[in-house]
Formats: C-alpha cells, structure tokens, sequence
C-alpha cells in the first residue's frame, strides 16, 4: 500500500465556506445585451464587487479572492484594457477608505510590474493601510495566471534553497506551497464563476485542487445577495470527503 500524502490538510466543514474564489465573468456581455458599451459593463461590475464584499462580511466568509484582470486580458482590445486600468485605480482612490473602515484587509496578488507607476503605488498604499485588519481577507488577482504563480514560486523556492535543485526528490508540496501567491490563505472552499462558462481559467489551478466548483448563468454584474445566497445553498449539499469515503466521514461526525 503506497504511504498517505500528509502533504494536505483536511480542513473543517461548515455551512459557509470559510474562504470563497470568484472568476467575475460577464461584464461585457451584461452591457452589450443591453445596447450599452462594454465599459458601462465594468463600473457596473465594480459597484457588484462592493455589494459582494458586504455581503461575504455579513455572511461569515474569512477570505474572498476575486479574479479581476487575468495575464491572458492584454489580449483584449487596448483601449479597454486602458479602461479596465483606470477603473482599478479610480476604484483603489474611492473605495479603500470604505474597507478599511469596514475591517477588510485588501491584499492584490499576480504580477504588479507591468501596472504604470501610479497604480503600483496605490496597490502598495492600499495593502499597508488596512494591513491590520481582520474581519475579511479580500485578495484581488491582477494579472495573475495559475501557471504562472506555480513557475513563481518554483523560482522563489529554488533561490532561496539553491541546493535543492541537485536533490529535486526532495522538494515536495509542504516546501512549494509557502511561495505561492495565496501562502497567507486556505484553499478555497467554494469557486463561484458567474456569465455561464464552466471552466477555471487559469485561476488558482493549484489552490483549487479540492475546492467545490459553482457555475453561474448570471452575469456579474447582476449577481446580488439572492445569488450568492444560493451558491451557499448548494455548498452546502456537498460531501467534501478529501479522498475518503463517506461512511469515514459519517464516522468522524459521530461523537466519540
């Protein structure tokens, strides 16, 4: 019998997942539906991810990780990837105030370099300003790619450990995992993907290895309260087993 894998931690269950991964998808086809350019889209998007963030906080939700520009959406036409910048800036400006009041601590993950000056230095702002605050970890994946985020932290991890590439038998999960993007957060516990595609995108692809998969018709920026509500619901129907079996889990669940 080969050994058991120590390398993953089961975590606990509960009605509410602990920490919630959301692809926002639909933006621009929620506005072309509606005779509306795409970029009516996004600052409608913008106001969603507000309305989100309160309600995760009231729900319970620990961590939310929100994918907003992936190292794939350069390929988009340039001025609405100019558009998209401005709002991310414009949005830093106006609403880190309302989080740091509200007890949110915001983090952005991917590959800032690319990013003009100016936004660099409002994500730097933006992270030291409520890095004291605990009530919800909000991350924002910019220009992140799960793949990349793997071949990143391989890189870290052999920098800093350099006599390991003579021995790679020895690098295992426990080793990588702390040079990864998301190191600071659990795995998600449910994946939420609005606008109707069921894929993942190159999102968290690590991270999401045994995380509950949500998929969505709803355009993000009609997703409320109600919709989220609902993704909760079915969360709550899943046997998150981790490999065993269900008759384990019931024995678990049984006091001792």
């Amino acid at each position: 019998m080969p050994p058991v894998s120590t390398t993953l931690d089961i975590p606990g269950s509960s009605d509410v997942p602990r920490h919630l991964a959301v692809i926002m998808d639909g933006n621009g086809r929620w506005a072309t539906q509606r005779y509306l350019p795409r970029s009516a889209g996004h600052a409608k998007g913008v106001q969603t991810v507000r309305r989100v963030v309160e309600t995760c906080g009231r729900r319970g939700v620990e961590y939310l990780t929100l994918f907003a520009f992936s190292s794939e959406n350069w390929r988009r036409p340039p001025e609405e990837v100019s558009l998209l910048m401005r709002l991310f800036i414009q949005t830093l400006e106006k609403q880190v105030g309302q989080l740091a009041d509200q007890g949110v601590r915001l983090r952005v993950i991917g590959d800032l370099k690319p990013f003009e000056s100016r936004l660099q230095d409002l994500i730097l702002e933006s992270e030291q300003r409520t890095s004291r605050n605990t009530a919800l970890h909000l991350t924002i994946a910019a220009n992140y790619g799960g793949r990349w985020d793997i071949l990143q932290a391989m890189r870290r991890l052999l920098q800093a450990r350099p006599e390991l590439a003579a021995t790679p038998d020895s690098i295992d999960e426990a080793l990588l995992t702390p040079y990864l993007s998301m190191a600071f957060a659990p795995e998600p516990d449910l994946f939420i993907r609005t606008g109707g595609e069921q894929r993942i995108s190159n999102f968290l692809i690590w991270q999401l290895a045994y995380t509950e998969l949500y998929f969505t018709d709803a355009y993000w920026p009609e997703f409320d309260a109600q919709c989220l509500d609902q993704a909760f619901e079915w969360y709550r129907t899943r046997e998150r087993r981790f490999g065993r079996t269900s008759e384990q889990l019931l024995a678990d669940r049984k006091p001792s």
